[in-house]
Order: C-alpha cells, then sequence, then structure tokens
C-alpha cells in the first residue's frame, strides 16, 4: 500500500520532534533528581555542621541519649521519629531509609564515645518536586501531540506544489495539450522537474500523433485495394469456369482480404482518441449472429455447429465496431482452429464465454497468446495468419475496459470469456 509524500514528512518530522521532546524531557528529569539530591545532602551537611557546633557550645543542648542505638537521636522537624535498629550498624554519613512506607534521610556523626543520629523528612518536599517533574512529562506528552498536528499542516505546506503539480499531470494524461507553466512553482527542484516533464509530454505528444496520423493513413490507402480484391473475388466466384484448386485459392484470397479489412477497421479504431467515450446499448445476441455471417461457408466446410445460449433480451453497453471486430477475431480463431465438434456462446456472470473443440492452446504458449506476431502453431502445423488478431483484440478490451481470460486444454479445446457487464434494465 503506498503512502503519500505528506503523510512521510509529516511522520518524520513527528517522530523526530517526538524523540526530541522525550529525550529532552528525561535528561531534564534526571538532571533535576541528581541536583534534588546534591541540594538535599548539602542542606543536611550544613544543619549538622551547625547542630554539632550547638552542641558543642551547649552540651545541655543534646537531645535525649537512646540506649538502644546508643546514641543521640533528634529530628530535623518537630515530628518524632522511631529508627529501626538496624540503623545502629550504618557507617557515619547521610543516609535513606524507608519507614513506614516513607523515605527518610538519617545523618550519623560521632558524639565522643556516642553517636549523634538526626532524622530529615522531606517527603513533602519530593512530593512537590515528583509533581514539578509530572507536569513536565505530562506537558511534553501535550507538546508531542501538538507538534503531530502541526507536522501535517507544514507538511501540507511543503508539499502543496508536489500536489498540485501532479493534478495538473494527471489532467494532461487525461487529455490536456496545454503544457505546464513552471513560474507557479518556486522551488528550484520543482522548476526543473516542471521543465523535463514539458519536454517530455511535448516529444511523447508528438510522437503519438505521428503514429496516429500513420496508422489512420494506411488503414485509409488499404481499404481501397482491399475493396478492389474482394470486389474482384465476388465476381470472379460467379464465374462456372472457376473450379477447383482454383477456386479454393480464390476463397483463400477472399479470406485474406477479409482479415486484412479487419486489421485496418480496428487500427482506425485504435487511432481515434475518443472512440473509446462511445457506447450504446446493442443486444448479444444479435451481434454474435452478425459476426458470425462470414464464416458460414468454412463452418459448413467443417460440419462445426453452432450454439448461441444467449438471451435475445440480453443488452450491454459497448462501442458496436468494435465489439464486432472482438469477435470476428474470436470466432476467427475459433473456426480456424475447430475441425470437428462445435463452437458455443453463453453469458453468465456478465461474461461472454465462447468455446469450442479445438485442438486447444499448449500450457507453455498460453501466456503468449495476445503478444503481437506471436502464433502457437509448430514447423509441421503451420497456423495461418500473421498473429496480430489477438494482440489487436486485447487492445481494443484495454481500450473499452473489457477483461479478457483465456483457458484451454490441448486436445480438448478453448475457452475464451470477456467480460460484458450486462445494461442495468428499468
Amino acid at each position: 500500500m503506498r503512502t503519500s509524500l505528506r503523510f512521510k514528512v509529516a511522520l518524520f518530522f513527528s517522530v523526530l520532534t517526538i524523540a526530541l521532546l522525550v529525550a529532552q524531557a528525561l535528561g531534564v528529569r534526571a538532571l533535576a533528581e541528581a541536583q534534588e539530591e546534591r541540594l538535599i545532602a548539602a542542606l543536611i551537611r550544613d544543619d549538622m555542621a551547625n547542630v554539632l557546633k550547638g552542641y558543642q557550645a551547649n552540651p545541655a543542648l543534646l537531645p535525649p541519649f537512646d540506649v538502644r542505638m546508643n546514641g543521640y537521636v533528634s529530628g530535623a522537624d518537630r515530628e518524632s521519629i522511631v529508627l529501626p535498629e538496624t540503623v545502629r550498624n550504618l557507617p557515619f554519613g547521610s543516609r535513606e531509609i524507608i519507614i513506614g512506607e516513607r523515605e527518610i534521610h538519617v545523618a550519623i556523626a560521632p558524639m565522643g564515645t556516642a553517636r549523634l543520629y538526626r532524622v530529615y523528612d522531606f517527603n513533602l518536599y519530593e512530593k512537590h518536586f515528583k509533581a514539578v517533574i509530572d507536569g513536565l512529562m505530562g506537558g511534553t506528552g501535550i507538546f508531542a501531540l501538538l507538534t503531530i498536528w502541526l507536522s501535517f499542516g507544514l507538511s501540507g505546506l511543503l508539499v502543496r506544489q508536489v500536489a498540485g503539480l501532479a493534478k495538473q499531470v494527471k489532467t494532461l494524461r487525461l487529455g490536456e495539450s496545454a503544457p505546464i507553466h513552471p513560474g507557479k512553482y518556486d522551488e528550484t527542484e520543482l522548476a526543473g522537474l516542471v521543465q523535463a516533464f514539458n519536454d517530455y509530454h511535448h516529444r511523447m505528444a508528438d510522437m503519438i500523433a505521428r503514429e496516429k496520423a500513420f496508422t489512420g493513413n494506411v488503414s485509409h490507402e488499404l481499404r481501397t485495394p482491399l475493396t478492389t480484391i474482394t470486389t474482384s473475388c465476388e465476381l470472379l466466384e460467379r464465374d462456372p469456369a472457376i473450379r477447383g484448386k482454383s477456386r479454393a485459392r480464390l476463397q483463400q484470397i477472399e479470406r485474406a482480404a477479409n482479415n486484412m479489412r479487419e486489421v485496418t477497421n480496428a487500427l482506425l479504431m485504435l487511432a481515434r482518441e475518443d472512440s473509446a467515450r462511445e457506447g450504446e446499448p446493442v443486444a448479444i445476441a444479435t451481434m454474435i449472429e452478425t459476426a458470425l455471417t462470414p464464416f458460414a461457408g468454412r463452418l459448413a466446410q467443417k460440419g462445426l455447429a453452432t450454439d448461441i445460449a444467449v438471451d435475445r433480451e440480453l443488452r450491454v453497453v459497448a462501442n458496436r465496431p468494435a465489439l464486432a471486430i472482438v469477435l470476428s477475431n474470436l470466432i476467427d480463431n475459433a473456426v480456424r482452429h475447430t475441425d470437428q465438434g462445435h463452437v458455443r456462446f453463453r453469458y453468465a456472470d456478465g461474461w461472454l464465454h465462447i468455446e469450442d473443440t479445438g485442438s486447444g492452446i499448449p500450457a507453455d504458449a498460453l501466456p503468449h497468446v495476445f503478444d503481437r506476431f506471436y502464433q502457437a502453431g509448430s514447423s509441421e502445423t503451420p497456423t495461418p495468419g500473421v498473429g496480430l488478431g489477438l494482440s489487436i483484440v486485447r487492445k481494443l478490451c484495454e481500450r473499452y475496459g473489457w477483461s479478457i481470460q483465456i483457458g484451454s486444454e490441448p486436445g480438448k479445446g478453448t475457452c475464451v470469456s470477456l467480460s460484458l457487464p450486462a445494461q442495468n434494465r428499468t
């Protein structure tokens, strides 16, 4: 699944900014906690120095002696806290201990042969400090959400000209011939891209125009000699003096001329840019019958039966000439490769199926049947034609949005399926 450039830019800026904000918040938190410990240590150190001086100057100020602790126990505030006996074994200095789920600081100093224990409770201060840190982290989260919103907004500004260029390119693809004006884009890279695209577009438009003109001219020029050949064949067929092999060769010439006329009509249709928009309701059964008419002689000669299992009231919206060419080519292939049996037409679930009982297509040749000039016949059994029929069929199907599928089994026959959705009945 593809993502938009705006989403990628916004995601990059969001992730980068959020990562920086989180790193900054964690750094500030670690620094603040370290400073807090230094501040508490400094307060305890200064207080202990003052207390020791006061006790040395006036021993009467000494707090009560605790025999259990072998020392004097005093509190920095009015609240009295009972120290656990394990504190007696702690070395001199400042320590943190847990008493009743409270974190208490205890400073221990020598007092002659005894010890002085001074208790400090910074819980209230630490609660305020934690609230400040939590507020900092919460603010970081809010800034992270704000960053996501700002990233999408700013990314929209950054890629707006890219989106505008894509929209104009799409318009050109839909038939707009005017070049893109590079003056609308102030970014140097986009202006260069516009100029390169305009140059490519002009070259492609010229090439397509030349190809269409050549195809149209050749097709028109071929119509006259093909009509002459067909007419001459029809007149010669009426001559009773032409018999046997001569009449068979004459029929081959007529079939070849008809095939060339079909190819010419298909090329003309492909050369018309607007022909894909032309569609009308057509009776598919009638179209099949009309397409079968030129093959009546060959069908009778081979003894092939035809079965049109299609509702005569069924109509599909399609370009009539294009559908006629497609059906003619598919029927020609079916008749050409079928020596006995039948050619059957049936319609189901929006698909027209053309089935024959012919020789079938080898599995290795099946993926290539739509390639230009490809023929599946072997050198021992050459296939008539030049290999353009199915290639043109695929081009026409692509032009008009019809899907085409081929299934075949050698020795049993081939089934060609053409998607032709039925007209909605009101």
